[in-house]
C-alpha cells in the first residue's frame, strides 16, 4: 500500500511539470510571433525616401579672367612689388627687371632724335631761303636782269636743300623708330597686371635671371564669381538666360547663395548626354573661391 502511494505521488509530479514546460513553450512562442510582426515595419519606416523638388549637381567656381603672366623680356629680376593674396589693379607693376643697360641706350637715342630734329628744322629754313632766293632770280630773269646761268645755279642750290631735308627726315624717322624700339624693350622689363585682382601665386624671387616666356605670377579675378555645371540633356528648353539657381559652398553646405544663370550651351554632349550651363552667383562670401567646388540645386522637370 505504502508502495502505491510512492508511485501516485511520483507520477503527479511528472504531470506537473509537463504542464509547466508547455506552458512555458507556449508563452515564448506567442512573444517571438509579436516581434516578427513589428520589425518590418520598422525598416519600412527607416527604408523611406525622402522625396525633394530640386536635381542636385555639383561644379567649380570660376571667373571670367584668371591668367598665368609670362615675362616678356629677359633679365634678373631687380624688384619684387606684390606678394601672393595682395590685391592689384589693371596696369600696377608686379615686378620690375633691372633696365639700367637698355635706359642708358634709350637716353642716347633720345638724344640722337632731337640732333636731327634740330639738323631737319635747320635745312627746312635754308630750303625757304633758296626757295626765295629762286622766286627772286625768276622774276629778274624773266626781265632780263640775270642770265639763265644763274637762274640754273638757283634752281640747283632749290633742289638740293629739298634732298638735304628728305635726307633729314628719313634719318629722323629711322631715329624715332629705334627709340620706340627701346622703349617698348623698357616697358617688357616691367612685369604689369593685366586686369584687377589677387596675386594667386610668386614664381620668381629677387635676383633670379628669368627668360622670355618663364612663368612670373598667377593673377585672378575675385568677382564677378560663377558657377559652372552640367544638368541632363532633357534639361535642353527648359532652363533659360536669367533662370534662378541656389549654390552651396561644399565646405559649408548650410550656406545658401542665389546665382543667375548666365550661360546654357545650346547643344548637349553627346558622349555624357549632358548640357552646360554657367551661372553668376549673387552676393557672394569669402566661402567662395575660384576653384572651389559647390553643389548646385535646380528646379526639378515637371
Amino acid at each position: 500500500m505504502k508502495r502505491y502511494f510512492a508511485n501516485l505521488s511520483f507520477t503527479a509530479m511528472i504531470l506537473l511539470g509537463c504542464a509547466l514546460l508547455a506552458s512555458c513553450t507556449k508563452d515564448n512562442a506567442t512573444n517571438g510571433t509579436a516581434v516578427a510582426a513589428t520589425r518590418p515595419a520598422r525598416e519600412n519606416a527607416v527604408n523611406t525616401a525622402v522625396t525633394t523638388d530640386y536635381y542636385e549637381t555639383s561644379g567649380p567656381i570660376v571667373v571670367e579672367n584668371q591668367v598665368e603672366i609670362l615675362a616678356q623680356h629677359d633679365g634678373v629680376v631687380a624688384q619684387i612689388f606684390v606678394e601672393t593674396g595682395k590685391e592689384v589693379k589693371n596696369g600696377d607693376v608686379l615686378a620690375q627687371l633691372d633696365d639700367r643697360q637698355m635706359r642708358a641706350e634709350r637716353d642716347v637715342a633720345q638724344s640722337k632724335v632731337k640732333s636731327l630734329e634740330a639738323n631737319m628744322k635747320a635745312w627746312e629754313s635754308e630750303a625757304k631761303i633758296y626757295q626765295s632766293d629762286f622766286d627772286r632770280d625768276l622774276e629778274m630773269f624773266k626781265a632780263n636782269l640775270i642770265t639763265a646761268k644763274q637762274l640754273e645755279h638757283s634752281k640747283f642750290k632749290v633742289n638740293s636743300s629739298t634732298y638735304e631735308l628728305e635726307r633729314e627726315k628719313q634719318n629722323l624717322a629711322v631715329a624715332n623708330g629705334e627709340l620706340q624700339t627701346l622703349e617698348l624693350r623698357l616697358e617688357k622689363t616691367r612685369i604689369i597686371a593685366p586686369f584687377s585682382g589677387v596675386v594667386a601665386r610668386r614664381y620668381i624671387n629677387r635676383g633670379q635671371k628669368i627668360s622670355t616666356n618663364d612663368k612670373t605670377f598667377w593673377i585672378t579675378e575675385t568677382s564677378p564669381l560663377y558657377v559652372q555645371f552640367t544638368l541632363p540633356e532633357n534639361y535642353l528648353g527648359h532652363i533659360s538666360k536669367g533662370q534662378e539657381v541656389t549654390v552651396l559652398p561644399s565646405s559649408r553646405e548650410d550656406e545658401k547663395h542665389t546665382a543667375k544663370v548666365r550661360i546654357v550651351s545650346p547643344v548637349a554632349d553627346p558622349s555624357s548626354g549632358t548640357i552646360e550651363v554657367r551661372a553668376e552667383i549673387e552676393g557672394a562670401g569669402r566661402s567662395l573661391m575660384p576653384g572651389a567646388n559647390a553643389i548646385v540645386r535646380v528646379a526639378k522637370l515637371k
